[in-house]
């Protein structure tokens, strides 16, 4: 008996998974919202009514595309920031971490450009609460730095969200440039992150305002 639920189990992960990236490849030529469930059903070979074993419809589906795409970065990313040594040098490799995801996954980054302003409130919502969840994760690392003694909670997560946006930014740009124009995007993304850097040793000596 539980031989067989574990079949079941599987074969309904297989089936889960077919429907999200049948889903991502249709995305690729369409935003969410325009999505039909016929339509990924029908890729898949599977009843429009087996649709909802999965998912409770086009907005479930998309928040568990931005899972998938940006849930297993976390760990990736926080194994980085924990590493030891020169800030810039992790900073760098977090560089190159995106850009090896991006050339791995680009439907997938593809949709989180494409949908993270997208008219589905909640994978909009999902996109951003998991970017709110890096910037918490990079503050938490930065803040145990030497460099951000005398710095307080507010600040660490401006900086987080600093090095998050320009972790989007980064992203889109590989998108658009394409592998051709990696190494170039990739050097660019080096030189801003040090700006930010430079400007990080140097807030303090305004009192933090910036002023």
């Amino acid at each position: 008996m539980s031989h067989t639920i574990g079949i079941r189990q599987a074969q309904k992960r297989r089936t889960r998974q077919a429907l999200l990236d049948e889903a991502l490849r249709l995305l690729e030529h369409q935003s969410l919202s325009s999505l039909g469930l016929r339509e990924v059903t029908r890729a898949v070979g599977v009843a429009p009514t087996a649709f909802y074993r999965h998912f409770d419809g086009t907005a479930s589906l998309g928040v568990a595309l931005v899972e998938e795409t940006l849930g297993s970065l976390h760990g990736m990313i926080g194994a980085v920031l924990a590493e030891t040594g020169d800030s810039e040098e992790r900073l760098d490799r977090g560089v190159e971490l995106i850009a090896r995801h991006v050339a791995a996954q680009p439907a997938h980054f593809r949709f989180i450009a494409r949908e993270r302003h997208g008219g589905v409130g909640p994978v909009r919502e999902a996109i951003a609460a998991q970017l709110r969840l890096f910037a918490e994760e990079v503050a938490a690392a930065l803040g145990t730095e030497p460099e951000s003694t005398g710095w307080d909670r507010e600040d660490l997560l401006m900086l987080g969200g600093l090095y998050v946006d320009h972790m989007v930014i980064t992203a889109s740009a590989l998108l658009d440039a394409g592998p051709e124009g990696e190494r170039e995007v990739v050097r660019v993304a080096r030189r801003r992150l040090r700006l930010v850097t430079l400007g990080r040793a140097h807030w303090l000596d305004g009192g933090g305002d910036g002023e």
